[in-house]
């Protein structure tokens, strides 16, 4: 589990939990800074001490290796794993120069630590300038918050307002600065992984030129280096996608933060100040506490914190609530007070003061107060509302659209990227969505519409639609085997779900891919890689339901899943199949079973040694679909013949030899089963087999599911 992500919305309760994950990304930027400067350091050392450059080397390849970056988040993308594996690659490839001790090039300067220096002072600089402005305002705003709370109920109305406004003003700047400082945070740690590498990359370049062996230790470095690039474009891409997107949220929670409240377990929570009362004649103080409040369970609990004090958090307290009823400012001398009475301390209350009268209402609500009032906080789970439908005119305007694409622009550069004049998107969209205009609008032969609004107004009608083309329903589902996974199982699960969609959903979608494959294909003139493609349409056809940074943290992973449908499209417009039934006939003629052929390439735990991939892997392989698979390791020659990939022997034999094989390994579905025989289990996505084995069936294994044994599809499941 990497870094959690910081919630906007969490800048508004600022939360003792909310203040412990803005320090762990502190303290990770902190490590990156050290890291960085180190790194300099050494980089400086291979310039100028020729004599000592081995040791220097060294300790290059040291820190390089050594060095982990976090991830916010609970997953990385393939591309970030490989970025993250680099800096280990680097140090390998130092290793192997160890003897070398040639001078480096004044260039090396220029490519490694002119960038890194600029990333620091820029970056990681920035960051530690707001950090200085956020706990600034964080002490001037609860200071001037307890001073205001502080003020007697009996001075003039008028100065009370002016002191109310006065508030309110500083505690609207703090949480804007809040949410400015939480966005820079998440920026700068999603930036690191290539503002980072990406030098160094060219550093390791520019290395290999001055060396005897140069050509041939770049010749191997190549592949790995152009593989890389890649990845780091690729993430750079996703960063650029993810960053509006977390912009576009943060903006639209400074415009209205109720509206995004995210939902979580409690009723109510805030911070509230808390009257203790002393032995006379010392009076009473108040304390501020984050409290929290269950309605179903009666729970109230109260936490002491204070942010002045570095964020110390005190002891716990909880009880049972019986009952709340609001103070009138003629019984204390304080505003925006209300009483509370724990059921093991009857007759004697408990005092709270809120922040102010709107939030003392929303307590009093939460907790069924007397003169308790009324607010919807359901708000923010309003369904979206569109005019755009999956209906004959929808289909006719996407179909329209990429006609005139495919005719007009398919190899213009940037396709889909480049966004049509916003005005003219409009207008478009308009004369399309309606069914008076929709056939006359000539998008194929007309100069009037360009193909970068034609391309505009069709993701603009996507995003329009009530929900995605690829459902809420499905989002997480869809999410999941992006995250895991071999390539193989991720095209398996992907393929499964596609076909769980509504028929109209499925179609539409088919129609997209197929034309998205097809512009892919012109990559080399108009530059939209299956990447770029889905980086464009990532947040197009996917989006949660609930807009949160940590789901526009997933967002890199629907942009995955989009490259899956563009590059198996013609995969994934089947639907996913079984083998036949066991003992079935087949085309009149019964199965059968002395003979069988299976394919016995399981993907193994230690695969040390790999083979080049092959290009007739069947749909239940366990082989990965990445060019370096794992090849296994037989401990003994099973006794029967080798062909190519399958393996051919009696089924007697065969029996024994793959139930010593896989005995006791374990499996989950990719896939849920219905059965159709006696002999078969059925089952859902996710569920675990224990003590699998091949079965005689051809296409099927034997395995045992919540105590019942029986018959498993192979090519509905993956070993684990």
């Amino acid at each position: 589990m990497g870094l959690q992500p910081l919630e906007f919305s969490d800048c508004y309760l600022d939360s003792p939990w909310f203040r412990e994950r803005v320090r762990a990304h502190e303290a990770e930027l902190e490590k990156t800074n050290k890291f960085i400067k180190e790194l300099l350091k050494d980089g400086k050392n291979l310039i100028a001490a020729t004599k000592n450059l081995s040791a220097a080397q060294r300790k290059f390849a040291h820190s390089l290796r050594d060095f982990k970056f976090e991830f916010i988040g609970d997953a990385e993308t393939d591309d970030e794993r490989y970025i993250d594996a680099s800096l280990h690659e680097f140090s390998n490839f130092l290793k192997n120069l160890e003897e070398q001790r040639e001078i480096l090039a004044l260039s090396v300067t220029e490519t490694l630590i002119k960038p890194l220096e600029r990333f620091r002072k820029e970056q990681l600089g920035a960051v530690k300038e707001e950090k200085k402005k956020f706990d600034k305002e964080t002490e001037k705003n609860y200071s001037l918050l307890e001073k205001h709370l502080n003020l007697s109920a009996k001075k003039k109305e008028l100065q009370l307002q002016e002191a109310d406004n006065q508030v309110e003003q500083n505690r609207k700047h703090f949480y804007e600065l809040s949410l400015e400082y939480v966005c820079k945070l998440q920026e700068i740690q999603e930036r690191k992984k290539f503002e980072c590498v990406e030098p160094v990359l060219s550093f390791f370049q520019g290395l290999f030129t001055f060396y005897h062996q140069g050509y041939e230790l770049a010749k191997d470095f190549s592949h790995y280096k152009m593989a890389l690039q890649i990845n780091i474009q690729n993430t750079r891409n996703r960063f650029e996608g993810t960053r509006s997107e977390v912009e576009e949220l943060m903006n639209k929670i400074k415009r209205n933060p109720q509206e995004h409240k995210r939902a979580n377990h409690f009723t109510m929570e805030g911070y509230l100040y808390v009257q203790e009362k002393r032995p006379a004649p010392f009076g009473s103080s108040w304390v501020k506490h984050y409290c929290t409040y269950r309605k179903e369970t009666k729970k109230f609990t109260m936490i002491p914190f204070e942010h002045r004090s570095g964020g110390k958090v005190g002891d716990e307290e909880l009880f049972i609530l019986t009952y709340c009823t609001k103070r009138n400012a003629d019984t204390i001398d304080r505003r925006f007070c209300f009483d509370l009475e724990a059921s093991d301390r009857p007759g004697v209350p408990v005092t709270m003061q809120a922040f102010s009268e709107e939030d003392r209402k929303l307590w009093m609500e939460a907790l069924d107060g007397k003169e308790a009032l009324f607010i919807s906080m359901n708000r923010a789970n309003a369904k979206r509302e569109g005019s755009a439908q999956l209906d004959k005119i929808g289909f006719t305007i996407i179909k329209k659209c990429i006609s005139a694409v495919e005719t007009r622009g398919i190899n213009d550069q940037g396709l889909y990227r480049v966004v049509g004049v916003s005005s003219k998107v409009q207008r478009l969209l308009s004369l399309l969505m309606d069914a008076k205009t929709c056939n006359e609008v000539d998008l194929e032969n007309s100069v009037d519409w360009e193909v970068k609004t034609i391309t505009s107004a069709m993701k603009q009608y996507l995003r329009s639609l009530p929900e995605p083309l690829m459902t809420y329903e499905l989002h997480g589902e869809f999410i999941v085997p992006a995250k895991s996974g071999s390539p193989e199982s991720r095209v398996n699960a992907v393929h499964f779900l596609v076909h769980k969609l509504p028929e109209k959903n499925k179609e539409m979608l088919e129609i997209l891919v197929k034309h998205l494959a097809n512009v892919s294909k012109h990559a080399k003139r108009n530059l939209m890689t299956v990447a770029n493609l889905g980086v464009v349409f990532g947040p197009t056809l996917m989006r949660p339901q609930e807009e949160t940074v940590a789901a526009i943290m997933d967002l890199k992973f629907q942009n995955i899943v989009v490259e899956i449908l563009i590059e198996n499209h013609e995969k994934v417009r089947t639907p996913p199949t079984k083998p036949s039934p066991p003992g079935m006939k087949r085309q009149g003629q019964r199965i059968k079973r002395p003979l069988a052929v299976y394919n016995l390439c399981l993907e193994l735990d230690d695969a040390d040694s790999h083979s080049s991939p092959r290009e007739d892997t069947p749909t239940g392989s366990m082989d990965s679909l990445s060019s370096q698979s794992p090849t296994p390791a037989f401990s003994s020659s099973p006794p029967g013949l080798l062909d190519g990939n399958h393996l051919i022997m009696d089924s007697g034999d065969l029996a024994g030899w793959t139930a010593n094989l896989v005995a006791h390994r374990k499996a989950r579905a990719v896939y849920p089963c219905e059965a159709e025989h006696s002999s078969e289990l059925s089952f859902q996505i996710g569920a675990i087999f224990e003590d699998v084995q091949f079965s005689r069936e051809p296409g099927w294994l034997e395995g045992t599911l919540n105590g019942k044994r029986g018959l498993i599809p192979q090519n509905y499941v993956q070993f684990l």
